[in-house]
């Protein structure tokens, strides 16, 4: 005869899973009420599904990212298709100090970075993308147990084509680019209730325009730029403090942002803050 006490532990899939792990506070109301546990979990995989890179999917995550970088906690973009906009990110208050980039050539050197940014005591976030055609399934259930042992979100990436593929990751969103800077977010999965519709959120902009190329800024502001390691499965790679050494093919390479250029010509290439 089972108990009242076992019954009331049974979840039901018309239910929203209590969480098991601590959350972070997504930033957004509505889809807090939407997220198991109110916000973006941490010790497990999160999918993010978009059709190209730059439809918002950084600016949805600007306000976790600012809360972990201002609490000092470091924060991980592994292998990102472009380099992100450091004024953009600076003007939303994320602290650049505590975000790192690591360049990985391959999908085996890309997840040996994975397991040992997690077992780092500073972790704060990881974003992660992986090449979908050379991505496969034990990938990804290694990318799931890897985020178990993780005391903060872990995200990954995805393109379109991923939605109707199966994936061990207990969230997935997909995500669309809506006008009026919005972007639509559907939860594909998760421990809940299916959700029948998606909700509309409207995107952080930062302070100043995110269209401007670094030698459109003022003369007065000083340059600003991210950290980045190149991984090659080396143990001494710096993962728990950021790399001191100025990064001298950030600083020359040309922002990747919408907008004109010094000679009145659009830069077609996007930001991933865009």
């Amino acid at each position: 005869m089972t108990s009242a006490l076992n019954i009331r532990n049974v979840w039901r899939a018309s239910q929203m899973s209590a969480p098991h792990t601590a959350v972070n506070d997504s930033g957004f109301q509505a889809l807090n009420a939407q997220l198991p546990g109110a916000g973006w979990p941490a010790g497990m995989l999160t999918e993010l599904i978009t059709r190209h890179a730059g439809v918002g999917e950084l600016r949805l995550l600007v306000p976790v990212l600012r809360q972990l970088t201002q609490a000092r906690k470091m924060i991980i973009l592994l292998a990102p298709p472009m380099i992100p906009y450091a004024p953009a990110l600076a003007s939303f208050g994320i602290d650049l100090n505590f975000l790192i980039i690591i360049q990985a050539s391959n999908a085996a050197d890309r997840l040996w970075a994975v397991e040992q940014t997690l077992k780092s005591a500073s972790f704060g976030a990881l974003l992660a993308w992986l090449p979908e055609q050379r991505t496969r399934p034990e990938h990804l259930r290694r990318m799931q147990l890897a985020a178990q042992t993780a005391t903060g979100p872990v995200f990954l990436f995805r393109e379109l084509q991923a939605q109707f593929q199966p994936s061990p990751a207990p969230l997935r969103l997909l995500l669309l680019p809506r006008p009026n800077e919005q972007i639509s977010v559907q939860i594909l999965k998760r421990r809940g209730p299916v959700m029948a519709t998606p909700i509309m959120l409207d995107l952080p902009r930062p302070a100043a325009s995110i269209g401007l190329k670094a030698s459109l800024l003022p003369a007065s502001t000083e340059p600003v730029t991210l950290s980045t390691v190149h991984s090659q499965r080396q143990p001494h790679a710096p993962i728990d403090t950021p790399d001191k050494r100025t990064n001298a093919a950030l600083a020359k390479r040309p922002a990747l942002a919408d907008g004109p250029d010094s000679a009145g010509n659009t830069n077609k290439q996007l930001s991933l803050l865009n």
